[in-house]
């Protein structure tokens, strides 16, 4: 159980580094050209601890489990990015992307029966 739950923060803490790597850029669009500013976004600095943090989780997920069983679970973050970018980013997700998030969601709940 610990185990399981160690590789769902690694994949929440990713997710959230991955959606606050896209407000960063969003918010960059209003930003004037240059380093700088863009170095002071709270977006870019909550991508980097949440993807920092995340790294350090997966660790501790891979003195766990095999990696061969580990990294495959961690495609729930193409199920979690997909989510957020239709229902909070309002993009448009094709069919065809839909049937892979639920062959996604198929692979983890079957390889979810070693952890």
């Amino acid at each position: 159980m610990t185990s399981l739950l160690l590789l769902l923060t690694a994949c929440l803490l990713t997710c959230m580094g991955q959606v606050s790597q896209k407000f960063a850029v969003e918010s960059w669009r209003d930003q004037p050209d240059g380093w700088a500013p863009k170095l002071r976004s709270l977006w870019l600095w909550s991508a980097l601890v949440c993807l920092g943090l995340g790294l350090l989780v997966w660790l501790l997920v891979l003195q766990r489990l095999e990696v061969g069983v580990a990294y495959p679970m961690l495609s729930l973050n193409f199920v979690l990015v997909t989510l957020v970018a239709r229902f909070v980013f309002h993009e448009q997700i094709d069919g065809r992307h839909w049937l892979g998030v639920a062959l996604v969601i198929a692979g983890v709940v079957l390889l979810g029966r070693q952890v």
